[in-house]
């Protein structure tokens, strides 16, 4: 039987991340922690932690071996891709592919460019722009409501329920995360009902948007039910947004940290698509991935029991030296680039393509419009989610 520190490990920040500072640049922890205890138990978070490539390879590519199937945060009422296993999880994915080709992705993109240059008009006459706040936040948020047929007044209301659900507890306390939880599962409530009603709508008559798509997939006679169809519409919300938007707002900060980056980019912007890629390894999104282990098990030395919770750190792996040449210096046009920013196997990310191309289409945007752009004030505070890493603002000048 877990505990509830078991249960939501993957939410609890580790002791090491006790300041701002680290949580802005938590990877020279990593690089001690990997290096001194790559395999390690946390009594406080009551979970495994995981710091190589190879181990954090090996447990996102064996599903049999570590399960999905763990809390959230979100309640037992609610399944998604992410905690699912096979076979359940392979029909759902099989049926969920049949709706998010990558040609329907990809015949997204001048919609994209039109939103991400609307975006920019301000700023092209301010001289300013908060990344996060005018750019990273909205293109996403944008994008994922026109798929789900959401209406342009309900995109705030979506940020800020897809926020909640990523959020992390202050601290360690049992009240801080129960406070969490709770407002995660407020928050799930509202969406169940929300997606619900358009599940209604739809059912009727069927628009040009994934809800409708999802409802008409089918294999082999199989169809997805309704909490099905609400269940992936959530996912999509929460990966959809907070995916992206750190991925935008964490390449520009890149960008800005060494203005040279802008100017072999726009020299190069033939190495764009790898870039992006670099930017997932250097500064991933999604810092960490949980999993339960099936059976006993060992790793790096150490005996895992069954039902431990495994907490596998992907912005670790993606920076060690045994997998990664130059792990800590940006190479723009880095080949090969196997980071696990977007996971592994079978529960690689799903939207991994609308992904990227709303990155690559944002920095080629910014470089289009602007011929060069610098830091303009301090950072915002790192969002408050061990398992995400971003930032809540990125004020910079543009000319």
């Amino acid at each position: 039987m877990q505990t509830t520190k078991e249960r939501y490990a993957n939410i609890i920040p580790m002791k090491e991340m006790d300041t701002r500072e680290k949580r802005l640049l938590p990877f020279p922890i990593y690089d001690e922690l990997r290096s001194k205890s790559p395999v390690r138990y946390d009594a406080d978070r009551e979970c495994w932690d995981l710091f190589r490539y190879e181990d954090v390879h090996y447990v996102l590519k064996n599903p049999t071996l570590f399960s999905s199937r763990r809390m959230m945060g979100v309640g037992d009422r609610v399944e998604n891709l992410l905690v699912m296993d096979p076979p359940k999880h392979t029909q759902m994915r099989n049926l969920v592919n049949k709706a998010f080709t990558p040609k329907a992705i990809n015949d997204l993109a001048p919609h994209i460019k039109e939103i991400t240059e609307s975006l920019l008009a301000e700023a092209k006459n301010s001289g300013r722009i908060d990344i996060v706040h005018d750019l990273a936040t909205p293109l996403p948020v944008i994008v994922i409501a026109e798929l789900l047929g959401v209406p342009a007044e309900d995109r705030q209301l979506f940020k800020e329920w897809s926020d909640v659900l990523v959020k992390g507890p202050a601290n360690n306390s049992d009240e801080a995360y129960a406070a969490v939880i709770a407002e995660r599962e407020q928050v799930v409530g509202k969406l169940t009902h929300y997606f619900a009603d358009i599940l209604k709508v739809r059912s009727q008559k069927r628009e040009n948007d994934l809800v409708s798509l999802l409802l008409d997939a089918e294999i082999e006679g199989d169809k997805l039910s309704a909490d099905d169809v609400i269940s992936f519409c959530i996912l999509l919300l929460v990966a959809g947004n907070e995916t992206t938007t750190n991925l935008i707002a964490n390449g520009v900060r890149l960008l800005i940290e060494d203005p040279q980056r802008q100017e072999v980019l726009r020299a190069h912007r033939e190495w764009m698509p790898e870039a992006v890629e670099e930017v997932l390894r250097f500064y991933p999104p999604i810092q960490a991935i949980g999993r339960i282990a099936v059976n006993d098990i060992e790793i790096g030395g150490q005996k895992i029991a069954a039902g431990s919770q495994i907490v596998s750190w992907v912005a670790s792996a993606n920076r060690d030296e045994q997998k990664f040449e130059q792990p800590s210096t940006f190479i723009p046009n880095r080949k090969p680039n196997p980071h696990l920013s977007f996971g592994f196997g079978i529960h690689f990310c799903l939207g991994a393509p609308l992904a990227r191309l709303e990155g690559r289409i944002a920095f080629e945007t910014l470089l289009d419009t602007f011929r060069s752009m610098q830091k303009d004030g301090d950072y915002g505070d790192p969002i408050q989610s061990p398992f995400v890493f971003g930032i809540k603002k990125l004020p910079i000048q543009v000319q």
